[in-house]
């Protein structure tokens, strides 16, 4: 489908000095964006399937935003968090606390998910100094998650292909198998296995000694280093039980999963849980502006406001009022149009659609999700659940494929160990239509059933009985 493009666009064919994902390779010039459809130079129209990186959560160019931007831009953008605060933060930290599930009161705002979630883990060693505990500094994480790619943040993550070129910088964080029901390492299924996997937890915080451990974080649902997976039910119950019993700190990495992309508020929601320190960033300004937050209790704010009176993290941008401005407008988008009870109608309904995917290619193996999260995992044999090779690249070519025909879908591979393991994340806007779903599932399949022929062809999988 193509548009014509705005008056002020001006394409330029020059020399780019723009350091790009993939050096060396060409990318389409976006001119501008409506909805769930993002635009190039040509006119041609791409569904947003992903949110760009589950980020997108209202869709592009929501009027309301852009006034809120320049009424803000016309009052003050800019001033140090160190001299002043702003309405534009007092309300937005506000409204948080209304969203935020427990004691969660507190935000401190940062520009990335990646300071979001290096500021929970600095705020969270710093509560066990502020009581007395300095010992209590190092993290428990899981194997296939990703919670940054700053080196404290990538330390906590074990998305293995991210973390290989700097293991010499990294602290050794990651420790616990993660709930990933469809390759269970014990065999087991959801229903009866207990979450075994938290076992591990128990048996590495014996280990190390809960005495050295200020927190424990996860993701809700495993995003990147997975693609959508979802921990079985109770699982996050008993996450909470074990932290309490060992005077552990949970944090709940929201970044991807907060801000009603899984049907509820936040992905924690699901479980009836409340952490001790919660992460936010994407969805939290849809894409409009940098900013993220951890949101602290109560009791861990009055902790250190009884000690030192100050948490030892800040950039220059924190707080600044443009992007509190920004991410307030954002809020109250999300809930004047329902858009959290949306993402759970629709991803009802798309669920249903990825899972009707898997029942007509052997290419795809599982479709799982919560939400506006879902993923689809592609293998070798369905039955026996066997991988791609990495090197393969069967998960890129169905990405490249997508894109060609319109359809923008976020890579998860590598999920095995860095070495296989081929997923994509469907998680478009949470203002989705049906109509504009159904488009979405009719461009997947196609690039599945092509890629499938291919690999068909190639050997690489078996064909499928007529």
């Amino acid at each position: 489908m193509k548009l014509p493009l705005p008056d002020e666009v001006v394409c330029v064919d020059q020399q780019s000095y723009v350091i790009k994902p993939e050096l060396g390779k060409t990318y389409p010039l976006v001119t501008h964006g409506k909805g769930v459809y993002l635009y190039d130079q040509s006119g041609n129209a791409y569904l947003d399937g992903c949110s760009g990186a589950v980020t997108a959560g209202i869709g592009h160019a929501v009027p309301e935003i852009a006034e809120a931007m320049y009424e803000q831009a016309r009052k003050v953008s800019f001033a140090y968090r160190s001299h002043f605060t702003s309405e534009a933060a007092e309300t937005l930290a506000g409204k948080l606390a209304e969203w935020a599930p427990g004691s969660l009161k507190y935000s401190f705002f940062v520009n990335s998910g990646s300071e979001a979630t290096e500021t929970a883990q600095k705020i969270a060693i710093q509560y066990w100094q502020e009581r007395g505990y300095p010992r209590k500094n190092k993290m428990l994480s899981r194997w296939m998650s990703y919670h940054g790619i700053t080196i404290g943040a990538l330390s906590m993550s074990g998305h293995v292909l991210r973390r290989k070129r700097f293991v010499p910088l990294l602290a050794d964080y990651p420790n616990v198998p993660a709930p990933y029901c469809y390759r269970c390492p014990y065999a087991l299924s959801p229903d009866s296995c207990s979450s075994r996997c938290l076992d591990e937890l128990e048996t590495a915080i014996q280990r190390i000694g809960a005495e050295n451990i200020a927190a424990f974080i996860a993701e809700p649902v495993i995003g990147a280093a997975g693609g959508a997976v979802v921990p079985p039910a109770g699982y996050y119950q008993r996450v909470r039980e074990i932290c309490d019993r060992n005077q552990i700190l949970f944090i709940a990495d929201e970044v991807m999963t907060g801000i009603g992309r899984t049907g509820r508020r936040f992905g924690i929601d699901h479980w009836g849980v409340a952490p001790d320190i919660m992460t936010l960033g994407k969805g939290l300004s849809a894409g409009y502006t940098p900013l993220a937050a951890a949101l602290v209790s109560e009791e861990i704010v009055a902790t250190i406001a009884r000690g030192s009176g100050s948490i030892m993290a800040g950039h220059t941008y924190s707080a600044n009022p443009q992007s509190s401005a920004i991410a307030l407008a954002v809020l109250r988008y999300v809930e004047q149009h329902r858009l959290v009870e949306n993402a759970r109608l629709q991803g009802e309904y798309l669920l249903r659609q990825l899972k009707q995917l898997a029942a007509d290619f052997s290419l795809v193996g599982d479709a799982r999700g919560l939400g506006l999260l879902c993923a689809l995992e592609f293998v070798r044999d369905k039955r026996t659940k066997a991988p791609f090779a990495l090197s393969e690249g069967v998960g890129q070519r169905i990405i490249d494929r997508a894109f060609a025909k319109g359809l923008i879908i976020y890579p998860a591979l590598g999920g095995i160990d860095g070495q296989a393991g081929d997923a994509v994340i469907i998680a478009p806007p949470l203002v989705i239509s049906r109509d504009e779903l159904d488009e979405l599932i009719r461009l997947l399949r196609e690039a599945i059933a092509e890629v499938q022929a291919e690999l068909e062809g190639e050997g690489l999988v078996a064909r499928a009985k007529e």
